[in-house]
């Protein structure tokens, strides 16, 4: 009786945060005038931005029938993925080092020993293999279903997070990015300040912008928030990417256009320097 009281209070749970989702999604408010950036990058998309500043408290998307549909997360997995690494305890820290498994790759800065601070900078997939298979079939899905991420299903080819079947939409992007900004996900707080540290992209006098960029190889993400005096404002952007390579900038471009109209940012050429792969 006890199992089956606990089960439902995990039932309760889980679709209390889907329907968090779901009154997100029903929410939002529509911005068709930002078709203007993904039209000056000739990129099909969509944008999630949850403006929690208080003078401009808002939820905003572009294209929301697309940001309801979920696609594989790519790299942007590697923020809960660094979570559930630290959490299975296969990295104890930023200063642990991963050994470079001698493996030669299309990426110089793969072929080197690594940090989880610099596999997430430089998106180092074979790290994050590696964590796939020690933290194991059973932790992988566990962690998955308790932070409610996707669809979450972490099988198929490998890496699942692009290969395989694990998806995700651009409206759970954001619920999940909350979740971890408030340390509430059911993990170490220590951990979740960890991988928030790692995520650090760029930041001025009175802001910080964290976030992770992915690629599938069809579909480009960039996932984040900005972190300001009065609270935050979290993205999500995905773009089809049909030339591949040279569609890469456009998920950058296209997400700080969208920041910087609404003031959350400034223009690149004001901010200091910083940069995330």
């Amino acid at each position: 009786m006890h199992k089956a009281f606990s089960q439902s209070r995990i039932l309760i749970f889980v679709f209390s945060l889907s329907l968090g989702n779901l009154i997100f999604a029903d929410d939002a408010t529509e911005r068709s005038d930002w078709r203007i950036f993904f039209d000056q990058s000739e990129a099909t998309g969509a944008i999630v931005l949850s403006d929690e500043r208080a003078e401009s408290k808002a939820d905003w998307i572009f294209n929301g029938k697309r940001a309801k549909k979920r696609f594989s997360p790519a790299s942007t997995y590697k923020i809960p993925h660094a979570l559930f690494a630290l959490e299975a305890g296969v990295i104890r820290d930023e200063f642990e080092t991963i050994p470079w498994d001698g493996v030669v790759r299309s990426y110089p800065a793969w072929n080197q020993n690594q940090s989880i601070r610099s596999s997430m900078r430089h998106s180092v997939v074979w790290v994050y293999q590696k964590f796939a298979r020690e933290i194991g079939e059973q932790k992988k899905r566990v962690y998955l279903e308790k932070t409610d991420y996707g669809n979450q299903d972490p099988t198929g080819q490998d890496p699942y997070w692009v290969e395989g079947n694990l998806r995700i939409s651009a409206y759970e992007q954001i619920a999940f990015l909350k979740k971890l900004y408030r340390n509430e996900l059911p993990f170490s707080v220590a951990n979740q300040r960890l991988v928030k540290n790692i995520m650090l992209v760029e930041a001025g006098c009175d802001w910080v912008l964290r976030g992770k960029t992915g690629w599938s190889g069809t579909v480009g993400w960039w996932v984040g928030w900005v972190e300001h005096p009065t609270e935050t404002v979290f993205f999500a952007l995905n773009i089809d990417t049909p030339n591949r390579f040279d569609d890469l900038t456009k998920r950058e471009d296209i997400a700080r256009a969208v920041l910087v109209s609404i003031g959350a940012l400034k223009p690149k050429t004001e901010q200091g320097s910083g940069g995330n792969n």
